[in-house]
């Protein structure tokens, strides 16, 4: 463990999104995103739950407070995001955590994006209606 620095940054990444997380592990456990608590930014359970996984991993809930600025995409892009940003925070902060935030695949960026729109197509791969008349 880092005792001589006492703050970690990290950028996380997920489709559109881009989230800066600032992280002090000597904190009372807030996690504040772009200025409001994580419980009122997102809505569903499954987004606060991702957003903590690291700090679960880790067995740092309650004990670091982080700070995420994020911007781009939607809520699921935006925790996938927040959660690879604490994760690298996590690492840079004390690299004996790398197997156990490895084995839980908080690590790896996700690298699946939306496929573009081509040309004669409705969508990506969907076709205009046929019709025979």
């Amino acid at each position: 463990m880092d005792e001589t620095k006492t703050i970690f940054k990290a950028t996380g990444r997920r489709k559109e999104a881009v989230a800066r997380v600032t992280m002090i592990p000597a904190g009372k456990g807030k996690i504040v995103i772009n200025g409001r608590d994580y419980l009122a930014y997102f809505s569903t359970v499954d987004h606060k739950m991702q957003v903590k996984k690291p700090l679960v991993t880790a067995s740092l809930d309650g004990k670091a407070d982080i700070k995420v600025n994020v911007c781009g995409g939607g809520t699921n892009g935006q925790a996938g995001a927040i959660s690879l940003g604490i994760s690298r925070c996590l690492l840079e902060w004390n690299p004996e955590l790398r197997s156990a935030l490895r084995k839980e695949s908080l690590l790896t960026r996700d690298p699946r994006a939306k496929e573009r729109k081509k040309y004669g197509r409705k969508g990506a791969r969907r076709r205009f209606q046929w019709t025979k008349r």
